[in-house]
């Protein structure tokens, strides 16, 4: 496993695989990695030729220092990871390296995905994403780019940044994986004492019992129950959401088309996100309807 810090020398190495007719995958995360990342490289791994994986803690998708500072920091363990997992090259920049002196920001028009759920919660968060997929995109130059579902509404918007980009990296979108428990895999899981790990189970009780209970109830009630209940156990809640697969808001159902489910809530200040699909839909791909 090859390990680079600047972009120039990853480059070059890249550009001898692609010269050579080879197929690369990549994974970008910000580290604090679990077995949900890991599911991540062994789909890239079976679908190209090269997995790259990015480390990289992005200061400016964080609308809240104390979180940015707080986000866990576990290099040793991921490198042990990423080398059992067999991935074949890490890029580790600074934040220099990603975002250099003369660097120009830019916005995104990504339309309603801002101003709803993770967009209204987190003011900027969607901007600092996209701004950091592009930039890695652009070092990496990848075949295929590889997320988790559990960040659906982050998905949605790496496939509008990709459209506007015009790129032609390819978004594959990977199932949540989850603990025996229910729990979303999450780095954030890692912040979590045992008693507020066991709570958190709500949140996928939840998800389950809307999932139970579309066809019977109505799409409010199940909206207030899940709140109430997330409430009850001790949760600050954020959002629970009930929407078709563009994330408009559903007041009512006609038992056929997609649904997902969305919670945001956090307990003693840890901020947990978990989704789930009401019915069969079809995967987000750049061409799905944004």
């Amino acid at each position: 496993m090859h390990i680079y810090k600047e972009a120039k020398l990853m480059r070059l190495e890249l550009e001898k695989s692609r010269d050579a007719g080879l197929k690369i995958g990549f994974v970008p995360t910000m580290g604090a990695l679990h077995n949900g990342h890991i599911s991540l490289i062994n789909r890239s791994k079976e679908e190209n030729d090269i997995t790259v994986c990015s480390i990289f803690i992005n200061p400016t998708q964080f609308n809240n220092p104390e979180d940015f500072d707080k986000y866990p920091k576990t290099i040793d363990e991921d490198l042990r990871l990423l080398e059992a997992s067999g991935c074949d090259l890490v890029f580790l920049p600074s934040v220099d390296e990603v975002y250099p002196s003369n660097f120009q920001k830019k916005h995104y028009e990504l339309g309603h995905l801002e101003d709803i759920l993770e967009g209204k919660h987190r003011p900027g968060h969607f901007q600092g994403v996209c701004l950091v997929v592009e930039r890695l995109i652009e070092m990496v130059y990848c075949d295929k780019l590889y997320l988790g579902k559990k960040d659906y509404q982050q998905c949605m918007v790496i496939a509008k940044l990709l459209q506007l980009i015009q790129s032609k990296t390819q978004l594959v979108i990977c199932d949540t994986v989850r603990e025996e428990t229910g729990l979303a895999m999450s780095s954030r899981n890692m912040r979590l004492n045992e008693s507020q790990k066991k709570l958190s189970l709500i949140i996928h009780q939840c998800l389950t019992n809307i999932k139970t209970e579309i066809s019977s109830k109505t799409i409010s009630h199940l909206e207030k129950e899940a709140t109430q209940k997330l409430i009850d156990a001790g949760f600050e809640v954020d959002y629970v959401a009930i929407t078709d697969i563009n994330l408009n808001k559903k007041e009512t159902w006609n038992k056929e088309e997609p649904l997902v489910a969305l919670i945001a809530a956090a307990i003693n200040g840890i901020r947990l996100i978990d989704n789930m699909m009401l019915n069969e839909a079809p995967l987000l791909t750049q061409e799905t309807t944004l």
